[in-house]
């Protein structure tokens, strides 16, 4: 049966790569690659690098989750699994990679209760993340609130928040969310970065936590929205809402396809990262690491 669960397990990495290739593939098309030299290519392949390694926050998080769920399993082990599923993501129903997660675990012998809890916290923690960064945006859809005091409630929020949940349910849980949170800032810099990089427009110092706002929600809508994998196309309608008044509109869906070129090679680095890493195959040789 466990032997069943690996293949299974790796039938759906497997398809996340394919299905991530004809991504990369599309998105090439939607690219005039003859604009960017090769400074500029470097550039995103930097990008790609950050995004990819900042994935390694969201395995983190993982981890504390199944520590809090009395899944004491050695840290490489969780970063091997999430980062050998997570490409599954792509794959159309927008599930396989909780699905690829589910049947590793379980191959390696921990028990499918506790598995599918972690999938139903590990999204619930990152909603909650995803939607304190709308605080962020809220500027975006209603110039007279101050960039601000939007600024300083996301913080006062988060910082409240944190400090409840680590009495209130486990500190796991609080370092799981913080964890969470670091990753989406730095996904949202990445994305403003690449905007910048092809925009004449003047983000500014002041407009920055907005921008990133926006491209949390959109990322967060994309991740929620059943069947769409990875998000694609929720995601853009999002960005598009939020900031097709502030932006050109040829700039930005311009930005969009290279953020979402950027994400996609960031993950599949994060995967062959996660392949060559050397972990412990079943609970019985895990041991609980820092």
């Amino acid at each position: 049966m466990k032997r069943l669960l690996h293949c299974l397990g790796c039938a759906l990495c497997v398809t996340g790569v394919v299905f991530v290739v004809l991504r990369l593939k599309t998105y090439s098309h939607q690219v005039d690659i003859s604009i960017f030299d090769a400074t500029a290519w470097t550039i995103i392949g930097l990008f790609a690098l950050i995004y990819g390694a900042a994935n390694a926050l969201l395995a983190r998080a993982w981890w504390h989750i199944l520590n809090f769920l009395k899944v004491n399993t050695d840290w490489k082990w969780a970063i091997k699994t999430y980062g050998l599923s997570q490409l599954a993501k792509y794959v159309p129903g927008n599930i396989f990679h909780l699905a690829g997660r589910q049947a590793l675990g379980m191959a390696a012998g921990f028990k499918a209760p506790p598995l599918v809890k972690s999938a139903v916290w590990e999204l619930g923690l990152i909603a909650v993340a995803g939607t304190i960064y709308g605080l962020l945006a809220v500027p975006l859809l209603f110039p007279d609130l101050s960039l601000w005091i939007s600024f300083a409630l996301f913080v006062v929020i988060s910082v409240l928040l944190v400090v409840t949940l680590c009495p209130l349910l486990s500190p796991s849980i609080g370092v799981a969310l913080i964890w969470q949170m670091t990753f989406l800032a730095i996904s949202g810099t990445v994305f403003i970065a690449t905007l910048s990089a092809v925009t004449p427009t003047t983000i500014g110092l002041v407009g920055l936590p907005a921008f990133c706002g926006a491209y949390v929600i959109a990322w967060l809508a994309g991740l929620l929205t059943p069947g769409a994998p990875a998000g694609v196309g929720v995601r853009e309608m999002v960005l598009l809402f939020l900031l097709g008044g502030r932006i050109e509109q040829a700039d930005l869906l311009l930005a969009v396809v290279l953020g979402r070129l950027v994400t996609v090679i960031g993950d599949l680095l994060f995967f062959f990262v996660s392949t060559a890493l050397k972990a412990p195959l079943n609970s019985n040789d895990t041991v609980k690491t820092l």
